[in-house]
């Protein structure tokens, strides 16, 4: 029965992936329908993964209304400008800031089209400054102190009275995800100056689009700023800060707050919720078009996936909690780097950092896998490029009219792969040796 509910929990992952978009959370329901069919009890729904996703989502969204992110890309402008020679180094660091920043890698496709631009003016190819790039924005979730991710696993590590806590958790997930996307972008920038494979100009789908007329010319527009645009990002940072040091001196390392008021997700909540009002009213942004924005569209059709997919995977992992736990705990628990495959493997099934936290990281404790290990594996769950199907590396594809960003003609061959599974790979390592030092 174990096999065939996992064959069904394949097929309509796969079945959600060939529909795409929203159809991944249908195809969910669809799957939960069908475990249940087969006896396994429904696991529970990701709802507070769900709602911390939201209230990101709904502040961000007024942000961008408000021209908050226009005033970020402008930013990034500058300093890919400025800074051309590094853009292989300088993509992945800004969109890893963004989403460190943001907790969603919606705000990282805006500079996508800047680093193409740059890469353009400065016969630079820009497949790896982009592949770095989705690598890089897919690592900042797992770092992000206000991600659903990183609360849901750290309210899990002291659930289970495992010793380790939010400040334990950060304290590695941040040095070893930002430590493995820029160990990777240099490790490819001078892989590719060695090999010659940085220059635009010798790229054939390049010239033959030239030819054709069909690239686009570079845009150097001065980008008009709404006026509370500066003012809407610093109230979206102040509230992070808020939210990070109010979980850090609630949490059981410092505990400076025997008995608080709220715990770190309801702090999380009601703050950023006051900060998307705040926006509204201080920056004069129209809270109608928030529902119109890019964000809130992107954000809502991800809340939907993650409802879909995390329940069918929580559904499979409840039913079959206690032949994992007998057939595979003690191979799991005796070997860590197994454990990371299987995040991995999963992760990118999942479509989402906190579906796979939600789906696969209590089970992990649970069974007897050392939280030092857990904590190490965590930027494992960040592997959702390896399907070729994933908006923020298809957004990347998309926009790169230079047509040296392209999917191949087999499934894995792609230009995302590689560089996503170095940094994938660095942030575990990294994470294993910080874990040590940090417990």
């Amino acid at each position: 029965m174990v096999l065939v509910q996992f064959l069904v929990l394949l097929v309509f992952i796969a079945l959600g992936a060939w529909i795409g978009g929203i159809g991944i959370a249908f195809a969910g329901g669809a799957g939960v329908v069908v475990l249940g069919l087969l006896g396994a009890h429904p696991g529970d729904l990701p709802m507070q993964v769900i709602v911390f996703i939201m209230v990101v989502i709904y502040a961000a969204s007024a942000m961008q209304v408000a021209g908050g992110i226009d005033y970020l890309v402008m930013l990034t402008d500058r300093l890919l400008r400025r800074h051309p020679k590094y853009l292989a180094v300088l993509a992945p660091l800004v969109t890893y800031l963004l989403t460190f920043m943001a907790s969603t890698g919606q705000v990282s496709f805006a500079t996508m089209p800047v680093i193409v631009e740059v890469a353009k003016d400065n016969n630079i190819r820009p497949t790896r400054s982009l592949s770095v790039a989705v690598a890089g924005s897919l690592l900042g979730i797992t770092a992000s102190p206000i991600s659903a991710a990183v609360v849901f696993l750290s309210g899990q590590l002291q659930k289970t009275g495992t010793g380790w806590g939010f400040v334990d958790l950060i304290l590695v997930s941040i040095p070893a995800t930002l430590l493995g996307t820029m160990v990777t972008a240099v490790l490819f920038m001078l892989w590719d100056k060695a090999r010659g494979n940085d220059r635009l100009d010798r790229v054939p789908e390049y010239q033959q689009r030239l030819r054709e007329g069909t690239v686009r010319p570079a845009s150097h527009e001065a980008v008009t700023l709404r006026a509370g645009a500066r003012l809407s990002v610093l109230i979206f940072v102040i509230a992070l800060v808020v939210v990070l040091v109010y979980s850090i001196i609630i949490s059981d390392r410092v505990h400076l707050i025997a008995d608080p008021v709220m715990d770190a997700g309801q702090c999380r909540i009601c703050v950023m919720l006051a900060a998307a009002g705040l926006i509204l009213v201080c920056c004069k942004a129209s809270p109608k078009a928030v529902p119109g924005s890019s964000i809130f569209r992107t954000g809502m059709n991800a809340c939907a996936c993650i409802l879909g997919v995390a329940w069918l995977g929580t559904t499979f992992m409840a039913a079959n909690k206690d032949w994992i736990q007998g057939h595979l705990g003690g191979l799991l628990a005796g070997s860590p780097w197994l454990f990371a495959l299987v995040v991995v493997v999963a992760s990118s099934l999942l479509y989402s950092q906190a579906a796979s936290t939600q789906a696969l990281f209590p089970t992990a404790l649970a069974i007897g896998i050392a939280p030092a290990t857990v904590v190490a594996c965590f930027p494992a769950t960040s592997a959702l490029f390896i399907l070729p199907t994933y908006p923020t590396l298809l957004a990347a594809v998309d926009l790169d009219d230079t047509g040296s960003t392209h999917l191949g003609g087999h499934f894995f061959d792609h230009p995302f792969l590689i560089p996503g599974l170095v940094a994938t790979g660095l942030s575990v390592l990294f994470g294993f040796g910080l874990a040590a030092i940090v417990r």
